[in-house]
């Protein structure tokens, strides 16, 4: 032990790296398991930095606690306060309130009582969620909280529109099928063979430690699709008029649509900043996964960086799904639309104030901007602009949004009633499972018309050939 404590002075002297931090780890972990395994050691990397009070006085860990707080473990104390909610809600605008849940509502007004709360609002497609509710917009002054960004952060849409006739899709199934599994990859599945992109070299995954143990992962995953509701679809994309935003002319156009995020990547990050942000700040149960991190101390600064890294390479993984899609096409896109649900922004109200704009499970509807509203496997997706409206924050819907979840679709719907509903509506489904049965979710009309005031309609998405994760 005597060695160990040396050892831990030596490398706080020198100013420790990854690898000292790892070798004393290693050298701990022999002393205190019989046979150390990596995933144990990983395991206590990851407590140690997360809660380090938990070990101060611990006879074995207590050295490292000492590095990597850089105090004496004797001064390393949990939080021994707890953060109060406001008394009263701030007021804040439902958007189809008859057709969300009441755990989704609840949510949202716990969330209204946090005392770094501005402003909020509440999406049409909502349903429940860890801490803000999917559908959610929160407001917040100086604070990011994790789980109001939520798990899969920068979770995106992507559309790539092909000037191909719709009758291409017909005449050409069997190719676009084949195109679809050997240019996508979904769950756990990934590509052989050396992967580059520019996002792999950011300095983040250096300078931030956390970030670094990511970066492997990261990589093998590179290009991918997750499991649940990601997708990659081919379908018949309409534009009703001559846009000249978009320099597209009225007609129908063969398009890609792309749903998926930051794979393990962006759940990493969530879960591990969610953790230290309870720890400094203790709130009361049913409030607890809201806990937050200040933009003006470490930790939430290093979370910036982390959910904007994050962001883009969900960017990349779809910029490298519609390339490769595009060369076994042999065709250029006339037009790309993309947009993020699942993220924060530095934003100003009205009045100008200063904001963190969560948006979980929302389209951003600003003025001049274009996203992607998608439904289900057999309804329509719709192209949106923005209409600038404050009361909404800014926002819009992410899609049509679950109506039960995926343990009830799965025991109510067979693959049979499934199949045999896509057989009706002209869809063919390569993957997929009886949790995304278009049943499962409510319908996107429904949610478009408690919108109207948000966004407007520049086009619309039909679904043809659908590929999802059949892990």
């Amino acid at each position: 032990m005597k060695k160990l404590k040396l050892r831990a002075r030596e490398v706080e002297k020198a100013g420790y790296t990854d690898d000292d931090i790892i070798s004393l780890i290693i050298n701990i972990a022999k002393k205190h398991y019989k046979q150390p395994e990596k995933q144990e050691i990983l395991k206590t990397i990851k407590d140690i930095r997360e809660n380090p009070a938990a070990f101060a006085s611990h006879p074995v860990f207590k050295p490292l606690v000492e590095i990597l707080t850089g105090m004496p473990a004797k001064a390393v104390k949990s939080p021994s306060y707890e953060i109060k909610l406001n008394d009263e809600k701030k007021e804040y605008q439902i958007f189809g309130p008859e057709a969300i849940e009441k755990e989704a509502i609840e949510q949202m007004e716990t969330a209204m009582r946090l005392p770094v709360t501005v402003a909020g609002a509440l999406m049409a497609d909502a349903h429940s969620g860890y801490g803000l509710p999917i559908g959610g917009v929160l407001a917040t002054k100086n604070a990011i909280i994790p789980f109001g960004v939520g798990m899969d952060i920068g979770c995106r849409m992507c559309l790539s529109v092909f000037d191909l006739p719709p009758a291409f899709i017909d005449n050409n199934r069997d190719r676009l099928k084949k195109i679809l599994i050997e240019n996508t990859r979904f769950g756990h599945a990934e590509f052989s063979g050396k992967k580059e992109h520019p996002v792999l070299d950011r300095r983040e995954f250096n300078e931030i430690a956390f970030l670094r143990s990511l970066k492997d992962n990261a990589y093998h995953q590179l290009g991918t699709s997750g499991h649940g509701n990601h997708f990659v679809d081919i379908g018949i994309v309409y534009f009703p008029a001559d846009n000249p935003d978009l320099r597209i002319a009225q007609g129908e156009y063969l398009g890609i649509l792309s749903h998926s995020g930051s794979r393990n990547m962006g759940a990493s990050i969530a879960q591990h900043y969610t953790s230290v942000a309870k720890n400094k700040r203790r709130l009361p149960k049913g409030a607890i996964n809201l806990a937050w991190l200040e933009l003006s101390e470490e930790e939430g600064i290093e979370y910036w960086q982390a959910m904007n890294l994050a962001g883009n390479y969900s960017a990349a993984n779809h910029e490298i799904i519609h390339q490769k899609l595009a060369d076994a096409l042999a065709e250029k896109p006339v037009l790309q639309i993309s947009n993020h649900h699942n993220f924060a922004w530095k934003e100003k109200l009205t009045d100008g104030t200063e904001v963190i704009m969560h948006r979980k499970g929302a389209t951003p509807a600003r003025k001049g901007l274009y996203g992607i509203i998608p439904g289900s496997m057999i309804s329509p997706g719709f192209i949106i602009s923005g209409k600038d409206n404050p009361a909404s924050l800014w926002s819009a819907s992410h899609g049509a949004g679950r109506i039960m979840s995926r343990a009830e679709a799965k025991s109510r719907f067979s693959p049979r009633q499934v199949k045999e509903t896509l057989a009706r509506a002209g869809v063919e489904l390569i993957g997929g499972g009886t949790d995304e049965a278009p049943q499962a979710y409510k319908d996107i009309h429904a949610i478009m018309q408690y919108q109207q005031e948000l966004v407007e309609t520049a086009g619309i998405f039909y679904p043809k050939i659908v590929r999802m994760s059949d892990d």
